[in-house]
């Protein structure tokens, strides 16, 4: 049953890939239009599935971050549509032309962007991440196979039944978005395996899921998102920006990836910095977990494991230590950190450019809070996740990195001797 469903939707999706990257982005927009349009109308209908979900999940007595992510409100509803609306305003990139040059041979050689074909997509508890991806795909001439979690599953049927229907409406191919109705664990590790179909896999969830997907995998994937991210406080930092950069990294969404899990803090100010920002912290519900220097002057706070410093907490909990230097700062980063996003709070300009030259991750900040590391805020519209490898893109994926790219040449009858 479950290698039914698998490859009857594969097939589907194939065919609908082949005709997806010969639509005019006209048609395209139509159909992102439309996917607006009705979940807009019948947002009732997704809530009260999403309600169904929910439900089962404060049963599991799941965790207040992941009931955060898996809720759905007309307010999200809305803003999913309006995402879908922002990607039509986004250059389309299938077909776009990005260099072209004349051989010795007198060939005209060009280099040109084109769809990927088929993306699977493996995600967790996130209903939103159904539209994003559909979105996105489709604007970028991309069939879609999706596969959600259990806790999900009533949210995501009902919207991918919506949107699916939508874009049929305006004509494109039955096929183009796709959802795997089994939830079942076996059904994922035939899907990692369907390379006949699907030509590339990118999975968006925790540490397990991705770990498990890179490891079993036989598709090409894209490694996203688990983000244990760092705000380094230097000795030269703003003391006042400082608390503000950590407290909106780690409390204004803790249950995404790009949230602050660990607070890293210069000898040199710590004494003046750690007891007023641990307690703005400790007031928004944020448990501490110090090195036993920090907790000196934490008195409220756990005193961190080893583990603390390798989580990525997805909640309000944030692990504290104190270093000697930004070499130590960097040297943790190094040893614990995911690749995703890492900030410095400083003043000094010439550790600001060290500091984004020596971290290894997607996005690395001066000054600012790693919650930008979003598609939306970087101005690519909706994402269909974060990379944190470096091949074959890296950071918020956009429409861009939903591209390959193929060489076009025009001659005039050369041959090669």
């Amino acid at each position: 049953m479950i290698i039914n469903e698998l490859i009857t939707k594969g097939a589907l999706a194939k065919e609908a890939a082949y005709r997806l990257g010969l639509v005019s982005p006209k048609v395209k927009d139509e159909a992102l239009l439309k996917m607006a349009e009705d979940l807009e109308a019948r947002c009732d209908e997704i809530l009260t599935a999403n309600g169904l979900d929910m439900e089962k999940a404060k049963e599991k007595n799941l965790s207040k971050s992941f009931l955060d992510r898996l809720l759905l409100t007309e307010k999200r509803v809305k803003e999913m549509a309006e995402g879908l609306r922002a990607i039509t305003k986004l250059s389309d990139p299938v077909g776009e032309i990005e260099s072209m040059w004349t051989t010795a041979h007198g060939l005209q050689v060009g280099k040109m962007r084109v769809p990927l074909g088929v993306v699977g997509i493996i995600y967790e508890a996130r209903p939103n991440v159904t539209v994003d991806a559909a979105g996105l795909c489709l604007k970028s001439g991309n069939a879609v196979i999706l596969r959600g979690s259990s806790d999900a599953i009533n949210s995501n049927l009902k919207i991918t039944e919506i949107i699916s229907t939508s874009v049929e409406k305006v004509g494109l191919p039955r096929g183009s978005i796709q959802l795997i109705e089994d939830t079942g664990r076996e059904v994922v590790n035939q899907f990692m395996k369907l390379n006949e179909y699907l030509d590339v896999l990118i999975p968006r969830g925790g540490a397990g899921l991705i770990k498990s997907v890179v490891e079993n995998a036989t598709v090409p994937v894209i490694e996203t998102g688990v983000g244990n991210c760092h705000v380094y406080v230097d000795a030269e930092a703003d003391l006042k920006m400082a608390e503000d950069i950590i407290i909106n990294a780690k409390t204004q969404r803790p249950g995404v990836c790009n949230a602050a899990e660990t607070l890293l803090v210069h000898k040199d100010i710590a004494e003046k910095f750690l007891p007023s920002v641990g307690q703005k912290l400790r007031d928004l519900g944020v448990e501490l977990r110090a090195c036993p220097m920090a907790q000196k002057m934490l008195p409220e706070s756990i005193l961190a494991t080893e583990e603390d410093f390798a989580t990525e907490f997805l909640d309000l909990i944030l692990a504290v230590k104190v270093v000697e230097d930004m070499d130590e700062a960097l040297e943790h980063i190094r040893k614990y950190g995911t690749k995703h996003s890492e900030a410095i709070v400083t003043n000094d300009y010439r550790r600001a450019l060290l500091f984004q030259r020596a971290v290894d991750a997607a996005a690395v900040y001066v000054n600012a809070s790693t919650r930008f590391t979003d598609g939306f805020q970087f101005g690519f519209g909706a994402e269909i996740g974060i990379s944190t490898q470096k091949l074959h893109a890296r950071g918020p994926m956009g429409l861009r990195e939903l591209t390959s790219y193929k060489y076009i040449v025009f001659g005039d009858g050369q041959v090669r001797s």
